[in-house]
């Protein structure tokens, strides 16, 4: 499940940071220090709201979690990531786009807007890693009922669970380190 949520950090992390770069070279209609405070102060709101957001769903799919079967199909991290960045590729670009342009009135905001999204998707990542922790399992979502990509979507009816050294990722999704 932390997967799929760190699935959209880096790209969305990486593309914030080049947008409020190439923003910060446009003197835009405020100007660059309004601009780049006013999206300091928006990427702090952006990082809080997308780590706050939808908790309470992931925890009540996290306490009704079962025992994954053998009849579940759950897929490897790097698949999981590879078909979420594909399926995400064109509204990440539009994204991207987005906030290049709207350096044009206030500079460097939108891609620091972008930036804050990514590091808010990572925070919640690390947070149900803490959990997978707690717990001692790794939460799952059976690839059939992901849907678009979010593991609290509607179609997820619950989640699964395995022990802490299943698969290729490690607890909150990051790659499990080999020794």
């Amino acid at each position: 499940m932390a997967v799929i949520v760190r699935a959209g950090a880096a790209p969305l992390w990486w593309a914030g940071l080049v947008a409020a770069a190439a923003g910060a070279f446009v003197p835009g209609l405020t100007g660059r220090r309004i601009g780049l405070l006013t999206g300091a102060a928006l990427f702090i709101v952006t990082v809080a709201v997308v780590l706050l957001a939808r908790g309470g769903r992931y925890a009540e799919l996290a306490r009704g979690a079962s025992r994954a079967g053998r009849g579940d199909f759950l897929q490897d991290r790097a698949v999981t990531v590879r078909v979420w960045r594909r399926g995400h590729r064109w509204w990440l670009l539009g994204a991207f786009v987005l906030a290049v342009a709207s350096s044009f009135a206030l500079p460097g905001a939108g891609g620091l807007v972008l930036a804050g999204a990514g590091a808010g998707l990572w925070a919640k990542a690390v947070r149900i890693g803490q959990r997978e922790r707690r717990d001692d399992a790794l939460y799952w979502v059976r690839t059939d009922r992901a849907g678009r990509g979010s593991p609290v979507a509607k179609g997820v009816q619950g989640h699964r669970t395995t022990g802490p050294v299943a698969g290729d990722a490690a607890p909150g999704g990051a790659r499990r380190r080999r020794r």
